[in-house]
């Protein structure tokens, strides 16, 4: 049977969409006449994105709990409890064979009801400390795909399958694009590129950073694909092409960008590592400190530690940053160790291997 029915949440930033798109188009792959649906949270950027990438997404009223005490945070109960009544509500109506989660918001009423109401249920886990809504589903899920060792600590060992995290297809031969992504940027050949990526929505302090060595870059002579984020555009587009400076409020062409970088510096979600294993490049991680049990130095650790990044944490970066940085450019020999290094990390199949786990879940709803 092919006309299966899919619902699919992830959302709130690309870390949790662009794996959900992932696994979709993996199973449209395999099941053209399968029925999708996304469910993502009103008002985030998965509303935009997901019916860019071709599928159909209905929006909840969720959001997450404030970590200060705000006056927002009075209306949370309500959100739940309107998102769990629009979920049951999803659910009873498109009767889906099998629901996937990959963190997010919305997830969490989706596959709190999807179980509920005896449908399938898997869960994707990007990161090495998972987030309050998958620890919440682990429970009621049926199986859980992770990408790092050691999560037996939040979630029922038996149900862990390790799988690393879905990437974009086309990141997978990036090495074959770099004189069609340059000349798509109009970036000079044989002249070093930097790529900035700070996360969907954009890093305040590796913006800050940016503007500051402005000048220190032009006198390194490298040119800069700057994704500031969409928070930020309005603040760093002064910046576009002065200087060999390209300011972008977010990149849809990934592949592209990666292709033409030279060094990326990048912040350390789970998303960003596992695509920067793929790509293969020289990386300077910046892991934000504004996270959960701060998972973002541990996830760039699981990489540093073996010798295939680099690390500058956000209290070192006036000290350390320029002397790092200009180390890393004037070494060809320590560009290539990093690159091939990280690149020995990827897990490669992640899409695959997760869609095969949905394919026996489908098997089972029957």
């Amino acid at each position: 049977m092919s006309n299966y029915k899919i619902i699919l949440s992830g959302g709130g930033t690309g870390g949790h969409i662009y794996p959900a798109i992932a696994i979709a188009n993996e199973l449209k792959s395999r099941y053209p006449d399968a029925e999708f649906l996304f469910v993502g949270a009103k008002d985030r950027m998965e509303m935009e994105k997901v019916p860019q990438a071709g599928y159909e997404i209905k929006g909840l009223w969720i959001s997450g709990i404030q970590r200060k005490l705000t006056l927002k945070n009075l209306s949370f109960p309500f959100k739940v409890i309107s998102s769990l009544w629009k979920a049951r509500k999803i659910i009873k109506s498109f009767k889906p064979d099998v629901a996937i989660g990959t963190g997010g918001f919305a997830s969490g009423p989706l596959l709190y009801m999807a179980a509920s109401n005896n449908i399938e249920t898997l869960i994707q886990e990007q990161n090495s400390y998972p987030g309050i809504t998958n620890k919440l589903l682990a429970k009621k899920a049926k199986k859980i795909c992770v990408a790092y060792d050691g999560l037996e600590r939040f979630f029922p060992e038996d149900k862990i399958i390790k799988t690393g995290n879905p990437v974009r297809q086309g990141l997978l031969n990036v090495d074959t694009k770099t004189v069609e992504a340059k000349d798509f940027f109009d970036l000079k050949h044989g002249k070093y590129t930097l790529l900035i990526i700070g996360g969907s929505l954009g890093s305040r302090r590796i913006n800050e950073l940016i503007e500051k060595e402005l000048d220190f870059f032009d006198t390194q002579n490298i040119q800069i694909i700057w994704q500031c984020g969409k928070l930020y555009y309005q603040q760093y587009k002064i910046y576009n092409n002065t200087n060999n400076v390209q300011v972008y409020e977010f990149l849809n062409n990934m592949d592209f960008a990666y292709a033409a970088a030279d060094i990326v510096i990048s912040r350390a979600g789970a998303s960003s590592v596992s695509e920067l294993c793929i790509v293969g490049k020289p990386v300077i991680f910046i892991p934000s400190p504004n996270v959960a049990e701060d998972h973002q130095t541990k996830n760039a650790m699981a990489i540093v530690n073996n010798d295939a990044a680099m690390i500058i944490k956000e209290e070192d970066l006036d000290a350390d940053f320029e002397n790092k940085f200009s180390q890393l450019v004037a070494s060809s020999e320590r560009q290539k160790e990093l690159g091939e290094n990280i690149k020995k990390l990827a897990l490669v199949d992640a899409t695959n291997e997760i869609v095969d786990e949905v394919e026996k879940l489908l098997k089972e709803s029957k």
